[in-house]
């Protein structure tokens, strides 16, 4: 018996599950796929279309604050009506036969064709083709049907589910309130009568209509909640359903929007569609000729995914466009991360160096500067908040290198010119003390952090008081950031033709990388200390941190023991899908993310193996073993099979610390594409 298989092509992967078998089906069945609309807003469902958690949705609006993310349209039923009048569900939710959902039998293929889902089902030899796409830079959602076979007397009927929430609001909250549906010709407004605006669905298809039975709920258990200790139960009220007559070659599509009716209508089904598909080919054409082809190609669609116009922050936007600009952030991850300061400018050159989108990264960058307050640039924004956190030790570290990698590869200049001062005084808010006790220590040069309650590195794990990885004092990798970034000052001083200044710089650097030597390095373990004078001393626990100290531009280890902390690194942290937090020896150290938030967040850096970490060893790598590209590369093979697992076209936040390094966290991760993606045009 043929087993499910797939096959990749420069802008197509496919799951094929004609013949696969009930254990194979399962498996495929519960991976997830991915849309979104360049506003933070997405559709999200699994393969077979059940709703798992509280983030799916096909249409999760991103709405201007206080809204935030909002479930719109929660998910849809939907039926082939026979001749006979008798309907066969084939997509949503249905009770489950023998642990598995009915309708999965009738799915014949999923694919991705530069990241638009198609569903292929095969319903008593009727094959129907289902699509789906947001158009660009709306909170719309298109989901187009066509008869693939030569039928002829049958009918498609669509139940819509709702219930408008945040996406982190209340399972429990039964939709209750009074939902009231209207009706002008073929549109319809489904209205809650709460500070959301109107869910507008209309038909493009033959002989459509809309009967409206009084309204229903369903009640739904989601799984994955209920796996994460939270609240898992819930309701969808349904006003009614749609009936489409299905002729081949004629598709029809349902949409549903929170846009004003001009706006949705302005394109029709066949427009948009065409449009997205020339949006997504340009994507591809503009990228680096490195990563054109093959999963790095795929990884390209998967990066345009997080680059978002940011729906909430008008006055943002306005300001950003008065100077001549456009406002542009990242999200961090799906789907529950907003966009963070320091993910931000990880990803930055993944995300949009690598991808050809230049002007883009020169409005993110400058976006951030507009954001600096007391030397820092914001943690992350808050779903739904115009106002963002500024409890981060590192991100503003982080802006000074992406900043230099814009340069390098834009080769503009101005940058540098229009963001010095920014630049500058954020190194002096550093030199003199700013917010969460982020100073340079007057004795040796070295950057100290650190304030109750507070987690300000990237192991950022906090569960109420209890901060899981308490980094406070000197840490490893604020330390190599530190140093970069006070060698590119001292850079950008000098041509601009500030000696003084430059001189100045030369002197912090100098000072810090003796002092950085002399205390970081751990001659028991032959590697770098975590951190040192931290409230319990120096910590030797072996983690990918140090890495940085060689793998930034302008490494603050001593050349000499840069192969000692990569063997080091390589021999108890890599995996196929990343670096482990932890070193295995470790008494903290957890083999697996699972379990309620007190359990995730337990593990979360005390071993869980993060995608993004295979970006600076493979640079660390590379220093060592300067050329040894086709080396270099096979530590990206393991991300290969992930395009096909937590969600198909994409690379999860996080995975088990074990074989088969189970994929955990964020479906999809905008510095787990980015990183693994600028190693493919890297080590091409």
């Amino acid at each position: 018996m043929k087993t499910a298989n797939s096959r990749v092509s420069d802008s197509l992967r496919r799951i094929d599950l004609s013949g696969a078998d009930t254990l194979h089906k399962r498996r495929y069945l519960h991976r997830q796929w991915l849309v979104t609309n360049g506003l933070g807003g997405y559709a999200s469902e699994t393969i077979a279309g059940a709703v798992t958690w509280r983030y799916h949705g096909l249409l999760v609006a991103a709405l201007p604050a206080p809204h935030g993310r909002v479930v719109m349209l929660n998910h849809l039923s939907e039926y082939l009506v026979r001749p006979d009048g008798c309907a066969i569900q084939f997509g949503g939710l249905e009770p489950e036969k023998d642990g598995e959902p009915t309708m999965a039998n009738y799915l014949r293929e999923f694919r991705l064709e530069n990241q638009i889902p198609v569903w292929i089902y095969d319903i008593e030899g009727v094959r129907i083709e289902r699509r789906l796409l947001m158009p660009y830079l709306q909170n719309t959602v298109h989901v187009t049907y066509r008869l693939v076979t030569e039928h002829s007397g049958f009918s498609l009927e669509i139940r819509p589910g709702l219930n408008f929430r945040r996406i982190e609001a209340n399972l429990e909250q039964t939709p209750a309130r009074a939902y009231e549906i209207r009706a002008v010709g073929s549109r319809y407004e489904v209205d809650s009568h709460d500070r959301f605006p109107p869910l507008r669905l209309t038909v493009h298809g033959a002989a459509a209509s809309f009967t409206q039975d009084g309204g229903s709920l369903r009640q739904l258990v989601y799984e994955r909640d209920a796996e994460r200790g939270l609240d898992s139960r819930g309701s969808l009220w349904s006003p009614g359903y749609f009936r489409i007559n299905l002729n081949t070659g004629q598709p029809a599509t349902l949409i549903g929007s929170t846009e004003s009716w001009h706006t949705l209508e302005a394109l029709d089904p066949d427009a948009a569609y065409q449009t997205e598909k020339e949006r997504h080919a340009r994507l591809l054409r503009i990228a680096d000729p490195r990563v054109q082809h093959g999963p790095a190609a795929e990884l390209v669609m998967a990066a345009d995914q997080f680059i978002i116009t940011p729906a909430g922050r008008v006055k943002d936007a306005a300001r950003a466009r008065a100077a001549g600009d456009e406002l542009r952030s990242v999200i961090a991850g799906y789907h529950w991360f907003t966009d963070w300061g320091r993910d931000t400018m990880i990803s930055l050159e993944g995300l949009t160096l690598t991808t050809g989108r230049l002007h883009e990264a020169a409005w993110i960058l400058r976006t951030f500067a507009q954001y600096v307050r007391d030397g820092l640039i914001p943690n992350m924004f808050p779903e739904g908040q115009n106002e963002g956190l500024y409890h981060t030790a590192d991100a503003t570290l982080w802006f000074f290198h992406a900043v230099n990698r814009y340069v390098q590869v834009s080769k503009d200049d101005s940058m540098v010119a229009d963001l010095l001062p920014v630049l500058r005084e954020i190194a002096a808010a550093h030199l003199r003390g700013t917010k969460f006790g982020i100073h340079v220590d007057p004795t040796d040069g070295l950057l100290s952090q650190g304030e109750e309650g507070y987690q300000l590195t990237w192991m950022d794990a906090k569960v109420g008081d209890w901060v899981v990885t308490p980094r406070r004092g000197k840490a490893v990798e604020i330390n190599a950031l530190w140093y970069n970034a006070l060698r590119l000052l001292e850079r950008w001083l000098g041509d601009s033709g500030d000696a003084i200044g430059s001189s100045e710089y030369e002197r912090h650097a100098d000072r810090a990388r003796e002092s950085f030597n002399r205390r970081f390095w751990n001659p028991k373990r032959r590697c770098l200390f975590d951190v040192v004078d931290g409230d319990t001393g120096d910590d030797p626990a072996v983690r990918p941190n140090q890495l940085f100290a060689l793998s930034l531009e302008f490494p603050v280890l001593n050349p000499e023991r840069w192969a000692e902390v990569l063997e080091i690194v390589e021999a108890e942290l890599v995996t196929p899908v990343g670096l482990r937090s932890l070193s295995r020896d470790h008494p903290d150290y957890k083999p697996k993310y699972f379990g309620d938030l007190r359990a995730r967040d337990a593990a979360y850096h005390q071993g869980t193996v993060w995608a993004w970490l295979i970006g600076p060893f493979i640079d660390a790598w590379m220093k060592v073993h300067p050329g040894a590209k086709d080396a270099a590369r096979q530590f990206l093979h393991g991300f290969v099979p992930q395009l096909e697992e937590g969600c198909v076209g994409s690379i999860n936040e996080i995975f088990d610390a074990e074989p088969p390094y189970t994929e955990r966290g964020c479906v999809a991760q905008a510095w787990s594409v980015a990183e693994v993606l600028r190693c493919f045009a890297l080590t091409a």
